[in-house]
């Protein structure tokens, strides 16, 4: 996943190449490894020891873009996946060749909060077809295309998978 601090252009992609056991890994940050070792971790944050030195997060609030949060009393705003959007679309049906599937597929598995369209209803290719919640996070799910919604597939508090047909749109 990418993580950008708000006000700095950098990005950075982080995951774990190696579960070492006793909450150990061996982690990747762009092309460098850490050693990291989870000391607690729970809804309120984290405290952990990166290359030796300790660290403390505290989660502050959390949206689908943006995660507020304190690390070592320093307070930050993260901007989440900044390339959500094409990664929303490329997994939803949509391609570059303008070949573009009937079926708006979820592109992560989450519980439905909400459904923000109806059957026989027009949606622009953007439009807000429904919301998910996936690990704390509310994630709108979006039109891979131009058209009117044929059939909707879920219900809310139904618990989809990723690849499951959300919507039917024509």
């Amino acid at each position: 996943m990418n993580y950008k601090i708000q006000d700095i252009e950098k990005s950075f992609e982080g995951k774990i190449v190696e579960r070492l056991g006793n909450n150990d890994y061996t982690i990747k940050i762009n092309d460098n490894e850490h050693q990291l070792k989870i000391i607690t971790m729970d809804s309120k944050g984290i405290e952990f020891i990166l290359d030796k030195n300790y660290h403390r997060a505290k989660y502050l609030e959390q949206s689908t873009n943006e995660m507020s949060l304190v690390i070592d009393n320093v307070p930050i705003t993260l901007n989440i996946n900044t390339h959500f959007d094409k990664i929303v679309f490329k997994n939803s049906g949509s391609s570059d060749t303008g070949n573009v599937q009937l079926f708006l597929k979820s592109q992560i598995p989450g519980k439905v909060v909400s459904i923000a369209v109806a059957e026989g209803d027009s949606v622009k290719k953007g439009d807000v077809v429904c919301t998910l919640e996936s690990m704390k996070m509310q994630v709108a799910i979006k039109s891979h295309k131009d058209g009117v919604v044929k059939t909707i597939k879920v219900k809310e508090t139904a618990i989809v998978a990723k690849g499951d047909v959300i919507a039917e749109i024509e």
